[in-house]
């Protein structure tokens, strides 16, 4: 059986006075979570913190049940666990939409959601906003995810070039967020995994400020543990004007 290790970490960057990113890893149940809230500081801090917990509890009590997504054998194309983890994500959109509704304060907070969930061999991400995933496997980097964000569409509709889009003043704003609405749509991807892969989670305020292939130079020559960390000191010494949050998975063996 597969085994992986993490490490993990969020800076409030140089800008801002809060951090409204939150971060959730549980090794025993294969989860990691990247949340980059927004809504204000009250607003994005709940959001991000709910909206982790949600998901953490959501997949907790699926494992508990009678129907336990994570005794599967089914192959990654059939696998629950990608039901489980949409399941989870949709719940938490509508715990944070419950509360921004129930609380005048909160009204209109939502937040981004980068999910990895892993069993085995088999490897789930559930993603919504511009929060990001990366695999880095044989030398060479992937952006997995595709952002859900204004100047994402501009750019596939071409009337953004990728320099152009760095530079645009609507380059935070996204298109789908968990909370803004009651219900939200779910990009999911599955993957095999293989010995020596690498994944990264991270909140834009890395992604805006450090490029791909600099996560992969970084990964290739710096220890697990103290990846998140060196990735952050990057990002700040560019400026950090937004909080930065990292999580880095490896498969071991």
């Amino acid at each position: 059986m597969p085994r992986y290790r993490s490490g993990a970490r969020t800076d409030v960057g140089r800008k801002r006075e809060h951090n409204e990113d939150t971060f959730l890893v549980n090794e025993d149940l294969g989860l990691y979570v990247v949340c980059d809230g927004m809504g204000g500081h009250a607003g994005g801090e709940t959001a991000s913190r709910l909206a982790a917990q949600t998901i953490e509890r959501e997949l907790l009590s699926a494992h508990l049940r009678g129907d336990d997504p994570f005794k599967s054998d089914k192959p990654l194309a059939e696998t629950a666990l990608a039901s489980a983890l949409r399941e989870a994500i949709e719940g938490a959109c509508a715990a944070v939409f419950r509360t921004s509704r129930a609380n005048p304060e909160l009204a209109g907070m939502g937040t981004t959601c980068i999910s990895l969930l892993i069993k085995g061999e088999q490897a789930v991400f559930g993603h919504v906003g511009d929060s990001r995933a990366y695999l880095l496997r044989e030398g060479e980097i992937y952006q997995l995810t595709e952002d859900h964000s204004l100047v994402n569409e501009q750019i596939r509709a071409g009337l953004l070039s990728l320099e152009e889009a760095q530079k645009s003043r609507l380059k935070n704003v996204i298109t789908r967020s968990v909370g803004f609405e009651e219900d939200v749509l779910v990009d999911l991807m599955g993957l095999a995994t293989r010995a020596a892969d690498r994944f990264l989670l991270c909140s834009d305020g890395l992604s805006n400020r450090v490029s791909a292939n600099e996560i992969r130079d970084l990964l290739l020559k710096t220890d697990l543990d103290a990846a998140p960390a060196k990735l952050i000191e990057l990002a700040n010494a560019r400026g950090g004007d937004d909080n930065i949050t990292v999580i880095a998975v490896q498969r071991t063996e």
